[in-house]
């Protein structure tokens, strides 16, 4: 039976909300909120969505993560989202290993090496225009728009879509900004349908174009899983599914970390300018700026009676582990509340762990990775502007919502070409 409120011990019971928008505004506090939690337990029991543990070290976290059998990754959100079972997210080996492979052929070395050029002509254009402004709303700007047009230069989808995605994907994860509960549920259950419904014209038309198409998504439509006799197509609601997945998890980690770190680095100006005079200390940048704002809390279910750091977990508990805490743990990282752009080693846990790492962890390094490259060539003087509210979100997957920037504005366009 699963663990009762009432029954946990009193120093362990919180009503900590991962969703509790007050932590994000009008500054981000979560971080100080969880290292004051993590200071006197590694795990907590919350009242909130019909009880559940709150795992904050990063032995623990890592303990859950790679343990798939004892912590299935069903139900992954607090918060029903509306979409049935994100796949592969939300499958445990060995099924999940079956659609992982399935979606390998948009992740393999030589596809991310190809869309490089993309992706530094897709960051210039950006910054082309507001470069020559002085200022810019950073997450309207860039941010925001980076991911949603890799995603679909990735997918072989329409540019022009980009919106319709990165609005769909901002209800899903955060509901009616100061609706009701219940609004937010009605329009995370519409966004649900507005994207499966485009999802399945996709597959659609991928299946009459046959399997001789050689864009990507016809690729992947065409896919098999299964192994000997047991082989069998995707359905259209499976694919449907994935493709849904890969849109969350591609557009708003990649958003939240860049709006993060130019944070971070206006705050840390030495930090900035080693970047500014040695771009090839970037690399490993991206690698502490991940690790200072780790965006995913996953949510994890117990299949056994098992135990976290010496507490009882029941068959059936769900368990949500805050990777962000587990990034800033102070047994495993020396100053672990301060940026170094050097720091090794760097065994962040921001991309997860075990069977579910994520697939798109190098895409996400590589976007992070050319967009700090260009914004350190054309404007490396930014700074968070004072005078305008910066704006961040809760949730399972944490966020920058706005950050408004300030800039010596580029004399001459550096454009894609530079």
């Amino acid at each position: 039976m699963p663990t009762e409120f009432e029954s946990v011990p009193e120093h362990l019971r919180t009503d900590f909300d991962i969703f509790d928008e007050s932590m994000a505004q009008p500054v981000d506090r979560v971080q100080d909120i969880l290292a004051e939690m993590a200071q006197k337990s590694p795990i907590y029991f919350s009242s909130k969505y019909g009880g559940h543990w709150v795992v904050l070290g990063y032995e623990e976290v890592h303990q859950v993560m790679r343990d798939p059998y004892t912590f299935s990754s069903y139900p992954n959100n607090l918060v029903p989202h509306g979409a049935g079972k994100f796949l592969p997210l939300e499958l445990d080996p060995p099924e999940h290993t079956l659609y992982r492979h399935a979606l390998q052929p948009l992740f393999n070395p030589k596809r991310m090496a190809a869309l490089e050029p993309n992706i530094r002509r897709i960051v210039n254009e950006l910054i082309d225009g507001f470069a020559h402004r002085g200022e810019a709303e950073f997450v309207s700007e860039f941010a925001h728009e980076l991911p949603a047009r890799v995603f679909l230069a990735l997918m072989d989808w329409p540019l022009e879509d980009a919106d319709f995605f990165t609005h769909a994907t901002d209800v899903t994860l955060h509901g009616v900004p100061g609706g009701t509960e219940e609004e937010s549920h009605a329009a995370r259950m519409q966004a649900g349908v507005d994207m499966f419904t485009y999802y399945s014209k996709v597959v659609a038309d991928r299946r009459a174009r046959g399997p001789e198409a050689d864009d990507i998504t016809s690729q992947i439509v065409h896919q098999s899983i299964g192994t000997g006799d047991e082989e069998r197509p995707l359905t259209d609601e499976e694919l449907a599914n994935m493709f849904f997945l890969l849109c969350i998890a591609g557009l708003h980690t990649v958003q939240g970390t860049l709006g993060w770190s130019m944070m971070h680095l206006s705050e840390n100006p030495d930090e900035r300018k080693k970047l500014v005079e040695d771009p090839s200390l970037i690399p490993a940048a991206v690698e502490e700026m991940l690790r200072m704002e780790g965006a995913v809390s996953a949510g994890r279910r117990a299949t056994k009676d098992t135990e976290i750091a010496g507490q009882p977990i029941q068959e059936g508990d769900r368990v949500l582990v805050v990777l962000s805490a587990a990034n800033r743990d102070d047994s495993e990282f020396d100053a672990p509340d301060v940026v170094r752009i050097t720091r090794e080693p760097n065994r962040h846990l921001s991309f997860g762990a075990g069977p579910h790492r994520c697939l798109g962890s190098h895409l996400a390094r590589v976007e992070i990775r050319i967009a700090l490259e260009e914004l350190h060539r054309r404007i490396p003087d930014y700074r968070i502007d004072p005078s305008k509210p910066s704006v961040f979100n809760a949730g399972q997957v944490r966020g920058v919502v706005t950050l408004p920037v300030l800039f010596t504005p580029e004399q001459v366009p550096a454009g894609a070409s530079a």
